[in-house]
């Protein structure tokens, strides 16, 4: 049996302390994902509570596969919460589309070179637009297509952004001294 799986079956009987022992297992990494896009920390925290509910009304229909199947779809839930958030608070900037050609820049870091800190910190301070779609691109695994349709912009205003995006990114860790490893 896995870790989770006694839980869930537990929180799909409206067990108040297994939803309660779910969310305290889960809640400090989701609300972390939801920062790197509401940006805000009571903002991230409304959004792991919409979240969560969300979660909890469509348990009955879960069918628990393993401890991985639930991490990647309470994290779906909160990639998209949180975008719901954004697009609420009309956070989400208004893309505009751009062309298709304009070459992408590589993001290269070594695993030793930089502490996820540091890279999790310039992520944030990226601008709304650059942050959602690195985020959903380069950490989710969304595809460009995927994000087109979501965020209901072209594929190429996606490539665009996050071709922005690595760009910023890249310009911030220089300034913090991180050029000396080679190409960020």
């Amino acid at each position: 049996m896995y870790r989770w799986q006694k839980v869930v079956e537990m929180c799909k009987e409206n067990n108040r302390f297994a939803q309660n022992r779910l969310y305290e297992g889960f809640s400090g990494r989701l609300f972390r994902l939801c920062m790197r896009y509401v940006h805000r920390p009571e903002e991230a925290e409304e959004v792991v509570m919409n979240g969560f509910l969300k979660f909890f009304r469509g348990l009955p229909d879960f069918e628990y596969r393993d401890d991985n199947s639930l991490e990647v779809w309470l994290k779906r839930i909160m990639v998209n919460e949180s975008l719901m958030h954004l697009r609420q608070q009309k956070a989400l900037p208004i893309f505009t589309d751009a062309d298709e050609t304009e070459g992408l820049v590589t993001v290269y870091v070594p695993h030793y070179s930089i502490d996820t800190e540091a890279i999790y910190a310039a992520i944030l301070e990226l601008p709304t637009g650059y942050r959602t779609i690195f985020n959903l691109y380069v950490v989710e695994g969304y595809t460009h297509d995927e994000i087109a349709k979501q965020l209901t912009i072209s594929i190429g205003t996606s490539k665009s952004q996050l071709s922005k995006a690595r760009a910023m990114l890249q310009q911030l860790l220089k300034q913090r001294g991180y050029e000396q490893y080679g190409t960020v």
